[in-house]
């Protein structure tokens, strides 16, 4: 059961940077629906072939956020001029954990081999998120559902090597989860 959290979770800036690690690798976006905004590394590097439709993933990990809007109100929205996004503002960049650093590491080597892949002509997806990738080498079966592995060896190691690790991120969250009470124990 969910529960409205106390005010500490505020302040961990290590628990909140650990929770959208584990959240950029352990979900089901996928690029056929509109611009992933997800990919959480640039295409210099991942070896990336073309040019990523968004890089706010990135930028906001860098500390290049976009401002909040000055006011929550519909009229003031409409006619308040929107505050342009300032790559040089004095947001600092986000630290990760050991673990989640981890998990980055090994993310960044699944997408670095995706997009070594030989693509058929027309194939190639620079905008490829998790799910995208996994759907690439695992393929579907007749009824439509994702397999559950692949026939590449190394695409098996490296997605197992990333889910271990979310493992052991999920490991390090999890009692924060609690402490904070978004969970009961």
């Amino acid at each position: 059961q969910f529960l409205y959290p106390n005010k500490d979770w505020e302040t961990d800036k290590e628990f909140q940077n650990d929770c959208l690690a584990f959240t950029l690798f352990s979900n089901n976006i996928q690029s056929k629906y509109g611009t992933n905004h997800w990919i959480p590394f640039t295409e210099q590097e991942v070896n990336a072939r073309e040019k990523f439709e968004s890089n706010f993933m990135t930028d906001f990990i860098k500390g290049k956020q976009k401002p909040p809007s000055q006011s929550g109100y519909m009229l003031s929205i409409v006619f308040e001029p929107e505050v342009p996004y300032n790559n040089n503002n004095n947001a600092s960049p986000l630290e990760f954990s050991a673990a989640a650093t981890a998990v980055f590491e090994a993310g960044r080597a699944l997408w670095t081999y995706y997009h070594t892949q030989p693509f058929v002509t027309g194939t190639y997806n620079p905008n490829a998120s998790l799910y995208d990738i996994r759907e690439y080498f695992q393929g579907r079966n007749e009824a439509g559902k994702m397999n559950n592995k692949s026939s590449d060896e190394t695409y098996n190691q490296l997605i197992g090597t990333l889910r271990e690790r979310l493992k052991q991120l999920a490991q390090q969250i999890a009692p924060k989860v609690y402490l904070y009470r978004f969970l009961k124990s």
